[in-house]
């Protein structure tokens, strides 16, 4: 008998959008696993073994047209990432910050109940983040307002923050 092995992202395509091509990879139920951008810090590429299907991306597509046209604030997509408890507890506090806000790194670590001196692992967990766009990690700042770090780039970060209205062009 073969050996079977199954990828957690069996599934993906590739999306336009004004960031350049957005990279969707989905689990076997069609929940949605990694967002990434082209040259992204960590990203992740077409999954091997995986197959191009745009059908369980539908909905992610529509939202992510709607969101860059100015029609969207917050989706409302099935997601699954695979993180350490550490991680998830971050990304889900990444859920919870309003659209054309932003939040400190340390803003997060006290949301989710760390002290101040984890403040480096919150950003590595940021850092982390599978899901560009979809869980705003674009949205958190440094401490004194400055723009740091971000997978998808800096210049990717402002753009999403001034289309947000939460940084003028």
């Amino acid at each position: 008998m073969a050996n079977v092995t199954s990828t957690p992202h069996p599934y993906w395509t590739s999306v336009p959008s004004p960031l350049g091509p957005l990279l969707l990879t989905a689990g076997p139920d069609g929940e949605l696993t990694s967002l990434s951008v082209p040259g992204q810090k960590g990203g992740r590429g077409v999954p091997e073994g995986g197959r191009q299907d745009p059908g369980p991306f539908r909905a992610a597509e529509e939202q992510l047209a709607a969101y860059f046209a100015g029609e969207l604030r917050d989706f409302r997509l099935p997601l699954h990432t695979a993180g350490t408890p550490f991680r998830e507890k971050v990304w889900a506090a990444l859920d919870d910050v309003p659209y054309g806000s932003t939040v400190s790194y340390g803003e997060i670590a006290a949301r989710i109940g760390a002290s101040r001196a984890a403040v480096r692992a919150v950003g590595g967990a940021i850092g982390a983040n599978p899901l560009l766009i979809v869980r705003p990690c674009h949205r958190v700042i440094g401490a004194d307002g400055t723009l740091t770090g971000y997978a998808g780039g800096l210049d990717r970060k402002v753009r999403l923050l001034t289309h947000e209205g939460a940084l003028r062009p």
